[in-house]
């Protein structure tokens, strides 16, 4: 018999190197069923009239809610190290960001 705690189980996570580069996105629309989250990350450029979605993620229902947890979580240990984020709401910057006006 030993005394050694046991190990947790270990995830091992690989990512290439392609996909650690990683994505931009300013924009997140979200939309889901009765089985499924949706989230669509899109970078939205100044002057550009059309937009894509950069990556899209799905996830069950528990598992939004645990990312959304994780999401409240990660911005509270940010906030204390960094001070408070401001809303978009409190600021007023125009959604074409300063560049011309899109037109469709």
């Amino acid at each position: 018999m030993t005394n050694q705690p046991e190990q947790p189980n270990q995830l091992n996570i690989e990512i290439s190197e392609e996909v650690s580069e990683g994505q931009y996105a300013n924009l997140a629309i979200i939309t889901h069923s009765h089985a499924e989250f949706v989230i669509d990350f899109v970078n939205v450029m100044p002057g550009t009239p059309k937009s894509k979605v950069k990556s899209r993620i799905i996830l069950t229902p528990f598992h939004a809610k645990r990312f959304m947890k994780a999401m409240i979580d990660n911005v509270k240990k940010f906030e204390t190290a960094n001070g408070t984020i401001q809303d978009m709401e409190q600021v007023e910057i125009p959604f074409t960001f300063g560049g011309p006006t899109a037109q469709a």
